[in-house]
């Protein structure tokens, strides 16, 4: 038998042990979910809707176990973590109050006596979770997917098993039907049969672009409905006229919020010369404020890295930007898990600091001629998650908006994902749309009914 172990990765000493799943409890899941989904779809909206209001009820009651949790399995900042969970009620709110809304019949005015679109829920669907945001990953998925009517399987990171045992125990806890949300500790050869099998009705997965394309290869290759949430690379645009004194923290926290393990962290600073010197100086200073320790310290502003394999893959892109002409400003020592904040200059298209996805606190800042040239920098990338611009000359802000074709553009404001609007990216970043309308509709069957009398 198979045993999976999580690490604290602040000390690295184990903290449990899990069994992994055989091909017959995989069958049995699988069996679960469709037998599950055979009395789940027949629920109303607003019953489904109904139960979102206990699970939201249900976080905000544990969110001080599960932070816990996630800063010892993967070492997010336990305010962090609180915050995480308070977030994933939101979004539950957010659906319980709208999901009747969003999937009532749409009418449509025809030569018919009724034409209107239905949204059915499609069956169970698979979703393969990361482990940087380990709740609310899966909550904003997970909430809009089973309240449209759908059930759930949940494959998550392998170093959060605690995180996945404990999410299935929250659906339960707040009152949802066995089978209707199960996770499963699976390898990938096992992986390929769950999505290959006739009950898995589509797949979603955030992660990495490679993770991305093997999986949604997969769910072509059957024909299965699948969202890809993956890598980014996101622009932070500084314009000359930018209010650094209001903005400053904001822009920190976009690059160092998780310790920098987010794909929508802003991780290219780009910043036009006339103000490029005040701009370094002022945010090299703010990160060397953080206070780095134990996760579970509420002071603790950055943890550790999720693995140590993480962190020497990050210290190796840096080197590798070093070999290449880039210059370290502040930072850029490892300790194991630990990475201290780091700031790059002098960094150019063809290194790692430029054109590839760095998962951990280092920000590249990168001098621009002028706004033409920030702009045309930023969308110079494989990725397209969302960018950020900061300045005051909104007019001209707004002008540029289509230049950048990511999935989400944010001015005066780190890019983040809302409850209220459609989150997704575009090129190497995946496509599909996560919460808003847009989420809950991902996963449906949206059929045309058209009647004669």
């Amino acid at each position: 038998m198979e045993y999976i172990e999580s690490i604290n990765p602040y000390n690295g000493k184990p903290l449990e042990k899990y069994r992994m799943f055989s091909d017959s409890d995989i069958k049995r899941v699988l069996e679960k979910a469709e037998l599950a989904f055979e009395s789940w779809k027949t629920e109303s909206v607003e019953h489904r809707a109904g139960l979102l209001k206990k699970l939201a009820k249900t976080l905000m009651k544990n969110k001080k176990s599960y932070a816990q949790l996630m800063s010892k399995e993967m070492g997010k900042p336990i305010n962090q973590g609180i915050a995480e969970v308070e977030k994933c009620a939101w979004a539950c709110d957010f659906y319980a109050k709208n999901a009747v809304g969003f999937l009532s019949d749409d009418l449509i005015e025809t030569e018919a006596d009724e034409s209107f679109i239905s949204y059915d829920p499609l069956g169970c669907v698979l979703a393969v979770m990361p482990w940087n945001f380990p709740f609310w990953q899966v909550i904003r998925f997970a909430a809009p997917t089973l309240t449209a009517g759908n059930t759930v399987i949940l494959k998550h990171a392998s170093n959060v098993p605690g995180c996945a045992l404990a999410l299935q125990e929250l659906f339960l806890m707040a009152g949802y039907p066995e089978g209707s949300f199960q996770f499963i500790l699976a390898d990938h050869q096992q992986l390929e049969s769950i999505i290959e099998n006739s009950i898995v009705q589509g797949v979603t997965l955030t992660g990495s672009e490679k993770a991305g394309r093997a999986i949604a290869a997969q769910a072509g290759k059957n024909l299965k409905k699948c969202v890809m949430e993956l890598g980014g690379n996101n622009a932070c645009i500084v314009w000359e006229d930018a209010d650094l004194d209001k903005y400053l923290d904001t822009m920190v926290m976009a690059r160092m919020q998780n310790t920098g393990q987010s794909c929508i962290a802003a991780k290219r600073f780009i910043v036009v010369e006339a103000i490029y010197d005040e701009f370094l100086m002022k945010f090299s200073k703010r990160i060397q404020t953080l206070k780095s320790g134990d996760p579970l310290d509420k002071h603790t502003d950055i943890g550790v890295m999720a693995r140590e394999d993480l962190a020497k893959t990050l210290e190796q892109q840096v080197n590798d930007s070093l070999e290449k002409g880039a210059q370290v400003k502040i930072g850029n020592k490892r300790n194991g898990a630990y990475y201290e904040p780091t700031v790059l200059t002098a960094v150019v298209l063809g290194m790692p600091a430029f054109d590839e996805e760095l998962f951990g606190p280092v920000a590249a800042v990168i001098k621009a001629k002028d706004r033409k040239e920030a702009v045309v920098m930023a969308a110079n990338s494989k990725f397209g998650l969302g960018s950020m611009l900061f300045t005051q000359d909104i007019k001209s802000a707004r002008k540029i908006i289509g230049d950048i074709p990511d999935g989400a553009f944010f001015i005066n404001e780190m890019v983040k994902s809302d409850p209220r609007l459609p989150f997704g990216g575009t090129k190497a970043s995946g496509f599909g749309r996560e919460l808003s309308m847009e989420g809950i509709l991902e996963f449906v069957n949206k059929k045309t009914v058209y009647i004669k009398k």
